[in-house]
């Protein structure tokens, strides 16, 4: 995990992002952030065993889902098979030792 600090890569609404092997983070101190760093160790983990590309397109495809069910971005975002393991574990700082391989099916 490479970790850069840009807040101007970010639209606002967010506080990280995580493209293999980069998370980007708004500001210093969420490095200092460990729940916020495993849920962003999380993304990486699904991407990884996603071979990348079929992350972000499983990602975006399921986002549009999502968004044409609701109509809110924001909450088609929070109910993202990826988004809702990694915030559900996110203070479980040992679940990615537990974690089974695409653990992210069970929040489809």
């Amino acid at each position: 995990m490479i970790l850069i600090v840009n807040k101007k890569l970010l639209s606002g609404r967010f506080k990280g992002i995580s493209l293999w092997p980069f998370v980007i983070l708004e500001s210093k101190q969420l490095k200092e952030n460990s729940f916020f760093l495993n849920h962003e160790k999380i993304h990486l983990r699904q991407q990884l065993e996603l071979l990348l590309i079929f992350f972000y397109v499983w990602y975006a495809i399921e986002f549009f889902i999502r968004y044409l069910s609701c109509k809110d971005g924001m909450l088609a975002y929070r109910n993202i098979s990826f988004e809702k393991e990694a915030y559900r574990r996110e203070y479980n700082l040992k679940y990615l030792k537990e974690r089974p391989f695409w653990a992210f099916l069970k929040y489809l």
